[in-house]
């Protein structure tokens, strides 16, 4: 599968495009005055502690206190001592502690940002710290040893865990990226050196004196996240429109992947980068409602505050001579472009796919294998629950941030987002415009 990214920069926001057989599959949008946070560690304050719902708001210095689960926050015996309690009590509660012996309002703590802030919610935040390298995640509360779900083959998988375990420190846990297959114990080392010299200057900025809540430590750029996450051995090119970035980039990848210098390019042609690719007709596609498959069904998705809903449907197809064969075949292509609209819409929570009913449970099997399968392209967790009695499939897709259609679109001050307003109407008698 051929895939290349395409980085278009502007001086307001930087756009990154992620295909795959020239189809955008993934897009990030980052404007220079409204940066993402997630990723972000900050010391913050304890604002209040809630029983009821065994969390607590934290300040971290954002327009919204951050919501932060009980089952967040670490529960080494060291956290409960700082909070004065007794010692005994900690012992019995270990397994599940309440917020209450976790955490009291005024408290200081050193949360990382999980989730962005989306709508009215504010970020949710763990006390859990990640540090992502291009071969490894550095976790550095935890004493843990985890490799991606992403890598299959069980010898591949012990030989990284081995390898992993051989060079972790004592009382930190690692987990093994995707990158890392079929790489070795030297090409980790210079990337776990990396992340603990980082974690070490943010204790110290943790220790030093100084206004909370704080910034101690802002996630990369989404141009270098690109290079770090997205750019690995299969993908045939980077190409990028600014030569500032196209040197830091190449700088970047001289450390990180020095093999993959050669697949940087520049693009310095007058003509927008997107629209030379087509990119600009795929993005005005994703705020549609209607998706057309290529046999002549169609797709309808339908994003509400509580889930996803999405419906398949016929459409043009009118198939052979068998009923189920049309079905099954609309299905199955239905399965391969919802996996890829989920990921390029950036659709995260519930999500409840209607598909055309199918009579023989072999089939269902059939579409859900499909759905599963393109799914294992997606690099955000998600979880297919299978069909419920009602015929619906259920799945989940981990939440990080708002959907990709809110960036691109803003609520219309006529009808408040509804796509519909209320209808005027002349009243005769009086003849005037009744609202």
């Amino acid at each position: 599968m051929s895939k290349e990214i395409v980085i278009d920069v502007q001086q307001e926001q930087i756009r990154v495009a992620f295909l795959e057989e020239g189809e955008l599959v993934e897009l990030h949008i980052e404007d220079n005055d409204q940066q993402r946070i997630a990723g972000n560690i900050y010391r913050g304050r304890v604002v209040n502690v809630l029983p009821g719902m065994q969390a607590a708001f934290v300040d971290i210095g954002l327009e919204k206190n951050a919501f932060l689960y009980a089952g967040d926050i670490n529960t080494d015996k060291e956290v409960f001592v700082f909070n004065g309690n007794d010692n005994s009590k900690i012992e019995d509660s270990l397994c599940c502690p309440s917020i209450q012996d976790l955490l009291k309002e005024g408290q200081e703590i050193t949360v990382q940002v999980q989730k962005e802030p989306i709508g009215t919610k504010g970020a949710k935040v763990t006390t859990h710290i990640t540090l992502p390298g291009r071969y490894m995640v550095l976790m550095p509360t935890v004493n843990y040893v985890g490799v991606s779900r992403r890598i299959e083959d069980e010898r591949e998988r012990q030989r990284l865990k081995e390898a992993a375990e051989r060079i972790k420190p004592e009382t930190m846990g690692l987990i093994v990226r995707t990158a890392a297959m079929d790489k070795d114990i030297d090409d980790f080392r210079p990337d776990l050196e990396f992340l603990l010299k980082l974690w070490n200057k943010i204790k110290d900025r943790e220790g030093r004196r100084g206004r909370v809540p704080r910034l101690l430590h802002k996630d990369e750029s989404i141009v270098y996240r690109t290079v770090r996450d997205l750019f690995t051995g299969d993908v045939g090119r980077l190409i990028v429109n600014d030569k500032n970035q196209y040197y830091k980039i190449r700088e970047w990848v001289k450390f990180i992947a020095p093999n993959l210098s050669n697949s940087v390019e520049i693009y310095e042609a007058g003509r927008s980068i997107f629209q030379e690719y087509g990119i600009e007709d795929m993005i005005a596609k994703i705020v549609q409602k209607k998706v057309w498959l290529k046999n002549g069904g169609y797709i309808i998705i339908e994003p509400t505050e509580a889930l996803t809903a999405i419906d398949v449907n016929t459409g043009k197809y009118v198939g052979g001579d068998s009923l189920e064969d049309t079905v099954l075949k609309t299905n199955l292509e239905a399965a391969e472009e919802i996996a890829r609209q989920i990921r390029l819409r950036d659709l995260g929570g519930i999500i409840i796919i209607d598909f055309i009913d199918m009579e023989l449970e072999e089939h269902r099997q059939q579409v859900m294998e499909v759905l599963k399968e393109a799914l294992k392209r997606d690099r955000t967790k998600t979880n297919v629950l299978g069909f419920t009695e009602l015929g619906l499939l259920e799945m989940t897709r981990k939440k990080v941030r708002a959907r990709i259609s809110q960036s691109l679109l803003k609520p219309c001050p006529h009808c408040n987002g509804s796509g519909i307003y209320r209808h005027n109407f002349i009243d005769n008698a009086n003849n005037s415009v009744v609202e």
